[in-house]
């Protein structure tokens, strides 16, 4: 799951992937904005044909709360 969305990082939002690691802060470390997250939701959503709740998005502050997250939604 982390190489996925680390390869949905690179190529839709065109971050560095060697700055992409799972402890890797969304915002502090990769400089994703609001807009950004936003846009990675939907992606991950299409990508990976699931549904990521409003509330849930809070909880993503780093790259391993996203794989977390989408790992629990894969099963």
């Amino acid at each position: 799951m982390f190489e996925q969305l680390k390869a949905l990082l690179v190529e839709e939002i065109g971050i560095d992937p060697d700055d992409i690691k799972l402890e890797s802060e969304l915002s502090a470390d990769l400089g994703i904005n609001s807009i950004e997250l936003a846009d990675l939701v939907m992606l991950c959503e299409e990508r990976f044909e699931i549904t990521i709740d409003d509330s849930d998005i809070g909880r993503f502050v780093t790259i391993k709360d996203v794989v977390d997250y989408l790992e629990t939604l894969e099963k």
